[in-house]
């Protein structure tokens, strides 16, 4: 299991040691995968200006100046590249449990 983020290292770093992950935390550099996904969406300037009120900086956190986000989305792909699940929400409230995503991997692990 990883998950991808667009966060510069440092604050990957951070992010890895705050929620003590226990699984890598790949960096996405100008939300590329994500856009190869489909998943990019840029934050219109009203909601930038609520991030800023909130003092979340997203070109300083992600390192570049163009307001994007990704959607939370979630893949189970087997060894052989085969898409065996997937989950994608425009609401990033809406996140997918990671316990469901591990009782995929074990359902496949036992296939």
């Amino acid at each position: 299991m990883v998950a991808i983020s667009p966060m510069v290292a440092h604050h990957a770093r951070k992010t890895v040691s705050d929620l003590q992950l226990a699984f890598p935390l790949l960096l996405d550099a100008g939300n590329r995968v994500a856009a190869d996904f489909g998943l990019v969406f840029t934050l219109p300037e009203e909601l930038r200006e609520v991030y800023r009120g909130f003092g979340i900086d997203l070109e300083r956190f992600n390192g570049t100046p163009d307001w994007t986000l990704a959607m939370p989305a979630r893949y189970v792909i087997d060894t052989d590249g085969t898409i065996l699940a997937a989950q994608v929400n425009a609401d990033y409230t809406e996140r997918p449990e990671p316990e469901e995503t591990l009782q995929q991997l074990r359902r496949r692990k036992t296939d």
